[in-house]
């Protein structure tokens, strides 16, 4: 049973030694399997792209990582309270330094691959956020974040070397 209700506040929240908000996040991603094998990666994949609260711009499931959770549970709970996805967490894309658009402060956000298995009908922002599956291309173009752009081409990247190598 998934609960709809997001978790909210900052009594849990994380912090870098620095004192930087530590904030998780994730890619998803599928494969589209009416498209060829001898695509190319970037070609197959798509991405799940999600809006901010204030329903515009698009960027992908982020949010505080909180004392009680791993750093994974983090991310995949993120996933899941806001693009209504589940699916495996894979390898740390990164780490990146940023500063944030509402608050005057630096933070820092961490990026995994998120290969989403189920896709829910119902989730906790459903009402706030909307969710769209786009090409690499398309979340490249429409996506804020510098950073959020950098941890989807390092994704690419690794997906890229690891179908040459099969």
């Amino acid at each position: 049973m998934v609960s709809l209700v997001s978790r909210q506040g900052r009594q849990l929240q994380r912090y870098s030694d620095g004192g930087r908000r530590l904030v998780v996040g994730c890619i998803p991603y599928k494969f589209n399997v009416d498209k060829p094998i001898s695509e190319g990666v970037d070609q197959r994949m798509e991405v799940l792209v999600i809006s901010n609260q204030k329903g515009c711009g698009m960027m992908f499931p982020k949010g505080g990582w909180e004392i009680d959770e791993t750093i994974k549970e983090a991310a995949s709970r993120e996933a899941l309270e806001e693009a209504g996805v589940q699916g495996k967490i894979e390898r740390k894309l990164g780490k990146w330094r940023y500063k944030s658009k509402s608050h005057d402060a630096f933070y820092e956000g961490i990026m995994f691959p998120l290969n989403v298995t189920e896709e829910l009908v119902r989730w906790p922002e459903m009402d706030v956020r909307e969710r769209r599956w786009v090409s690499v291309e398309e979340a490249k173009e429409g996506c804020q974040h510098l950073w959020m752009r950098e941890a989807l081409e390092r994704l690419v990247r690794r997906l890229r070397h690891k179908s040459d190598s099969t």
